[in-house]
């Protein structure tokens, strides 16, 4: 019997340790950030939003995200994500702590994670060469176009939902280079960094945007059920109310996207 009861309660608090180490952890993100004293925020390389300047990273998003950094008292680290498909995974794994770069708010992202309110209107719009966006003015005509889009974006989200074939690549301005060399005729990005990249006074005066093939909106991801959700948006609400987010706003030329809270 002695046996037995000693047995029975090894089996007890084995289960309760399991139960202890075994269950989602990312209830607790706030204070895991804390104790690490960083927040590791993933990101691509994104103008308006996110890119480096030397060592430094900067644009909206980038700003941002240091501010809430500093909120939440620890110091901000960027990693750039090399597969953007792959954002969730590098949440899941704790190879990031935030996914911050411009990401649209699908139902398959707020599946995948924890994902804050709405801070930023966006579109996906396809960009060709000057010398034929005359042509491009409904979605039959984007169909006889070749493509290049970033792996795992909305604008591949896009181009699948009307039944179009493309290219995949690593980043959205890769996809743009794409166009600019004539190895695709066009390619499907954000209206927000096609704006920062395109026409007149940019490196790629020879790009133009035609149409859009949808609206959306901006969210920061992060694990799923994590804590951190109800604590950015606090930071926001705080940081819009404050006038911080539309400084930057103005400061990146986004400030018409901005969603107001």
């Amino acid at each position: 019997m002695k046996k037995f009861l000693s047995l029975l309660m090894a089996v007890v608090l084995s289960l309760c340790l399991f139960c202890a180490c075994g269950g989602n952890d990312s209830a607790g993100d706030l204070q895991y950030v804390k104790d690490n004293g960083k927040i590791i925020i993933g990101v691509t390389v994104f103008k308006p939003m996110d890119w480096q300047e030397g060592d430094e990273w900067v644009g909206f998003d980038a700003e941002m995200a240091k501010e809430f950094a500093e909120y939440l008292g620890v110091d901000a680290e960027f990693l750039i994500i090399a597969d953007w498909s792959k954002k969730a995974m590098e949440l899941d794994t704790k190879g990031v702590d935030v996914v911050w770069n411009g990401m649209t708010i699908t139902d398959e992202v707020k599946g995948l994670m924890g994902v804050s309110d709405a801070y930023c209107k966006n579109a996906q719009v396809v960009v060709v060469k000057s010398e034929i966006a005359d042509t491009i003015k409904t979605v039959d005509d984007v169909k006889k176009l070749t493509f290049a889009v970033e792996n795992g974006s909305a604008g591949a989200e896009a181009l699948d939902a009307i039944g179009v074939s493309y290219t995949t690549m690593d980043t959205q301005d890769k996809a743009l280079l794409e166009v600019k060399s004539g190895s695709v005729q066009a390619c499907v990005i954000d209206l927000l960094m096609a704006g920062a990249m395109v026409g007149e006074g940019t490196s790629m005066a020879d790009l133009s945007i035609t149409i859009s093939l949808t609206e959306e909106e901006y969210g920061v991801g992060f694990r799923k059920d994590s804590d951190l959700v109800a604590e950015f948006n606090k930071f926001w609400k705080e940081a819009y109310d404050a006038g911080t987010v539309m400084q930057m706003a103005e400061k990146y030329g986004i400030a018409k996207n901005i969603i107001a809270k």
